[in-house]
Order: C-alpha cells, then sequence, then structure tokens
C-alpha cells in the first residue's frame, strides 16, 4: 500500500521542487524558442555569412548531452569569469541546447513555403517585415507546431538533470526525501505523476494550437466549376 501520508508530510518539499521546475522549464523553453527563431531567421537572411557558424551551433547541440552543457555552465563557468547561480544555470542550459534543435524546426518550416508567394509579394512591393509577418509565419506555424510540441516535451523532461548541479527540482527534492524517510516509492511515483502532467498540458496545449490554426487557414475561394456557375 502507498503511504500518503508520507507526501502530504513532505507536500512542501514537492510543491517546491513542482515550483522551481516549472519556472525553470517555462524559461528555459521560451529562450529556446526565440533563440532557434534568430539562428534561423540569421541563417536564410545570410546563408554565406551566417551559415557556417548557425550550422556549427546546431550540430554541436545534436552531439552534446545537456548533462555536459550544464556541468561547463555551472561549474566551468568560474574558471573564465562567469558565475551563474544553479538555477540561472539551468535556465541557460535549457535554452541553449534547445535553440539546436528549434532553429532546424524552423529552418524546416520557413523552407516549406513556396517560393513563388515570396517572389509575388517582392513584385508587389511588401517589405521583408511584412512578408515575414504576413505571409511566412503564419504558414511556418501551421507546419511546426507538431514537432515544436515533441521538442517542448523533451526539454522538460531532460530538465530532470539540472538537479545534478543542485537546483531543488523535482527529481533533487524527491531524492531528499527518500534519503530521509528511505521510502523510495512514494516520493518517486509522485515525480513522476507530477511530470506526466505537465508533459500532457503540453500535449493538448499543441494539439488544440494546431487545431486552430488549421481551421484559420484560407479556404479555397471557389469550388470546381463555380467559376462557370456565376458567370
Amino acid at each position: 500500500m502507498l503511504d500518503i501520508a508520507l507526501l502530504w508530510e513532505a507536500r512542501g518539499l514537492i510543491l517546491q521542487g513542482l515550483w522551481n521546475t516549472l519556472w525553470i522549464c517555462f524559461l528555459g523553453c521560451l529562450l529556446a524558442l526565440s533563440l532557434g527563431l534568430v539562428l534561423a531567421a540569421l541563417r536564410l537572411a545570410n546563408p554565406r555569412l551566417f551559415g557556417y557558424p548557425v550550422a556549427c551551433y546546431v550540430e554541436v547541440c545534436r552531439g552534446t548531452p545537456l548533462l555536459i552543457l550544464l556541468f561547463l555552465l555551472y561549474y566551468g563557468g568560474p574558471s573564465i569569469g562567469l558565475r551563474l547561480d544553479a538555477e540561472i544555470a539551468g535556465v541557460a542550459g535549457i535554452g541553449l541546447y534547445g535553440a539546436g534543435y528549434f532553429a532546424e524546426i524552423y529552418r524546416g518550416g520557413f523552407k516549406s513555403i513556396a517560393k513563388g508567394q515570396l517572389e509575388a509579394a517582392r513584385m508587389l512591393g511588401i517589405s521583408p517585415w511584412h512578408t515575414l509577418i504576413r505571409i511566412q509565419i503564419p504558414q511556418m506555424a501551421r507546419l511546426i507546431i507538431p514537432p515544436s510540441t515533441n521538442q517542448l516535451i523533451i526539454l522538460v523532461k531532460e530538465s530532470a538533470l539540472i538537479s545534478i548541479i543542485s537546483v531543488d527540482d523535482l527529481t533533487k527534492n524527491a531524492t531528499t526525501i527518500v534519503n530521509q524517510t528511505f521510502q523510495v516509492i512514494e516520493p518517486y511515483l509522485a515525480v513522476a505523476l507530477l511530470y506526466w502532467l505537465m508533459i500532457e498540458l503540453i500535449a493538448r496545449g499543441g494539439y488544440a494550437l494546431e487545431k486552430r490554426l488549421a481551421n484559420r487557414q484560407p479556404r479555397q475561394a471557389a469550388q470546381p466549376g463555380a467559376t462557370h456557375a456565376n458567370g
């Protein structure tokens, strides 16, 4: 039988860990989404100047474990004058790590837009900025929601690694409860349930956003044969 009373007594540590996990994941994912968009835009805007550096950054992110990046930021930072709190190092690590993946997701979304639309926008005198805001991003958004949702889920699950750099997140606080009570199952089951709830919210939010954007997709102006019928 599960000892629910133990979890109630340890609710302070669990809630503290949940709060730390939530705000660190939120800021880290927000940084990853924003920086990834900047990297993708730079790479596409000027491939000669930014193509190789951004490609190198993406490959480093995809080839380096998040834990190593966290170690470099938190333990290696002081050797070069960079002293970060554990929580800030966690946000930066998640953001920098995820940005490489989101840069590729964005790039794929931009590349999927037909070049004819961009050429037509230039011929009509539409500025590059308005082309980006009105044409490229709305179409790209519908395409990148599923892979972006999956990547956010991965980042949230991998955020458990921040416990290794002494962040009082869900995983670390659950381990503290285990060390104090010698009860293993209840604390880790509670943490697993909370992570599952976070992941479920992200997945459902992504699905709802994808459905909403799909419903906004412009419908075909006329069905086949409509022109002749109206004529």
